[in-house]
């Protein structure tokens, strides 16, 4: 099961900079305890000094990580705020057929709702999701959808 996380990263910061990712910790770890078969991708990890790169990089970087959301089994997303490149990355997720699973406060936010199969509010309820095994079976479902 390949699955990418998405998240906030620089949001509405209007300078060079980035928010905290330790939320990254959290949720592979849940996934890891969790879902055994789970390969978790980080675009963040593979680009810690993105918000370095020249135009051309960042913007390659940008389109491989749509490709990388939308070729995943499953999307989880990190929005404490809202986040312009996780939104774009859910979108295609979304419409490809992966299962986006999305921790947010932000629960009347269209392009939330539109988005995603679960919405949670916290760390807490996403691990709890996940303790209950139903992942694997959201994932045969879309899988079976896509071949149609």
């Amino acid at each position: 099961m390949e699955v990418f996380l998405a998240g906030i990263i620089q949001g509405s910061l209007t300078q060079a900079a980035i928010h905290d990712q330790d939320w990254r910790t959290a949720i592979r770890e849940a996934l890891r305890t969790h879902c055994a078969k789970a390969n978790v991708y980080c675009h963040f990890e593979a680009n810690p000094d993105s918000i370095t790169y020249d135009d051309d990089r960042m913007i390659a970087t940008l389109a491989e990580g749509n490709r990388r959301a939308a070729a995943s089994d499953v999307v989880v997303c990190w929005l404490p705020e809202a986040s312009m490149g996780t939104a774009i990355e859910m979108y295609l997720a979304a419409q490809a057929g992966a299962v986006v699973l999305t921790i947010s406060p932000m629960t009347t936010n269209w392009v939330i709702r539109a988005c995603s199969d679960r919405i949670f509010p916290d760390v807490a309820a996403f691990e709890q999701f996940l303790a209950g095994g139903e992942l694997e079976a959201m994932v045969a479902r879309k899988r079976a959808g896509r071949r149609r």
